[in-house]
């Protein structure tokens, strides 16, 4: 099977620079894993009202109230069969600004029934994010998070974005640099800024048809 992006994107996946093709391109077909390095060269956040929403995330390993410049990082994406059979990415971001290390926790699968990548957030999956993907004139990939959607237990409802906010990722290959480049950015409608980073890194492609324990989830969701 291709990867959940290639899925997702279609043709279109071609025509992402090769560079950002091998990136994305991890899948238990093709039987290795992208693990990067680098720093990121900006950690910032929205004013003090903004801080709430951020320790909020930070429990579950989604959102994290540091700044911060020129901080390492590292990114693992890992694939995987989940236990009800689905192939997953892992997408975890790690990196330490205090005593404690900071981490972002993602595992994304394709849904067939949907026909677009589901992010699911945090250690234990309680958020589902649809993804919208589109390529750039110079074979960068623009992420964007729509729909999200809560679920634990029995309980499931969608979750409004006046407590959450809406993630804009851009990521490309910088030929002369020799990297990858990325830039996040996290807005609630109301609030409005919320948390970002830019940053840049290079990549390993160990083989890999399996992530380790530390990568995954502790609970997995069904719902999609």
């Amino acid at each position: 099977m291709t990867s959940v992006f290639a899925q997702a994107l279609g043709d279109d996946f071609g025509r992402l620079h090769p560079m950002m093709q091998k990136r994305f391109g991890v899948s238990l077909e093709a039987g290795y894993a992208a693990v990067g390095t680098g720093v990121m060269t900006s950690i910032r956040r929205g004013p003090w009202w903004t801080v709430p929403f951020l320790w909020i995330g930070r429990l579950r390993n989604i959102l994290v109230p540091d700044v911060g410049l020129n901080v390492p990082f590292r990114i693992e994406n890992y694939p995987y069969t989940d236990p009800f059979g689905r192939e997953t990415v892992t997408f975890m971001r790690e990196y330490r600004v205090r005593k404690r290390p900071s981490r972002f926790d993602a595992t994304m699968i394709y849904s067939d029934e949907l026909g677009r990548v589901i992010d699911y957030l945090g250690t234990h999956q309680h958020l589902a994010v649809d993804l919208e993907l589109r390529v750039g004139d110079d074979g960068d990939l623009f992420l964007t998070s729509d729909a999200q959607r809560f679920y634990e237990g029995p309980i499931a409802f969608r979750f409004p974005m006046l407590f959450s906010g809406r993630a804009a990722l851009h990521e490309r290959w910088d030929e002369e640099a020799g990297c990858f480049r990325v830039t996040l950015e996290v807005r609630n409608h109301v609030f409005g800024f919320l948390f970002g980073y830019d940053g840049t890194f290079t990549c390993e492609f160990p083989t890999a048809t399996d992530a380790p324990a530390r990568l995954k989830p502790r609970r997995h969701e069904r719902r999609e």
